[in-house]
């Protein structure tokens, strides 16, 4: 009865932990951010991005508001350029558990188990999506975000997928020097 009450929880984890968007950042210590207060997209890097042009829009679309939150105004002759790339893999997920209870020594088969083994099996889309900021005076990279989680094919959701992927990792923007 217990492992009845146990399997919605370990479900409710599982779909918790494939919602959620990893986030690491790494910066130029030497830059400094109070200076930058305008930004462009550096349309040659994004070109280069092999993703649909609707999933471009979506993330440009995304840091638009995102940096425009953040004080940011566009520019012509913009103190960033914002640069994006993406990654993504397959994940297969295999999970095992009894289904019974039953009694034994350590691991291994038990004989005297009933019940069986259950296995699932998911797969799921993990993407990775890299958002770079550029001095355009010095044209060198200043600060990098990634956002690692799984993405979603439901047209729907994709959206608020590419929000949420664009918003936790532009919150790391600027980076709070110790």
């Amino acid at each position: 009865m217990k492992t009845l009450k146990f399997l919605p929880l370990l479900l409710l984890f599982t779909l918790a932990s494939c919602s959620s968007v990893r986030v690491y950042s790494d910066y130029d210590k030497n830059a400094d951010f109070n200076q930058y207060k305008t930004y462009a997209f550096q349309k040659s890097g994004i070109d280069k991005v092999e993703i649909s042009d609707l999933d471009k829009k979506r993330i440009l679309r995304a840091i638009d508001e995102q940096m425009t939150a953040k004080g940011f105004t566009k520019s012509e002759s913009p103190d960033l350029l914002v640069n994006i790339f993406t990654k993504e893999r397959e994940q297969v997920d295999v999970n095992q558990f009894n289904a019974g209870w039953g009694w034994g020594w350590g691991w291994g088969w038990n004989p005297w188990m009933w019940g069986g083994t259950n296995t699932s099996v998911s797969r799921h889309t993990e993407g990775t999506l890299f958002i770079d900021l550029i001095d355009n005076k010095k044209k060198e990279l200043i600060w990098q975000g990634e956002g690692v989680g799984v993405l979603t094919k439901n047209v729907d959701k994709k959206d608020e997928r590419v929000n949420e992927f664009v918003a936790k990792i532009l919150a790391q923007y600027p980076p709070k020097k110790k």
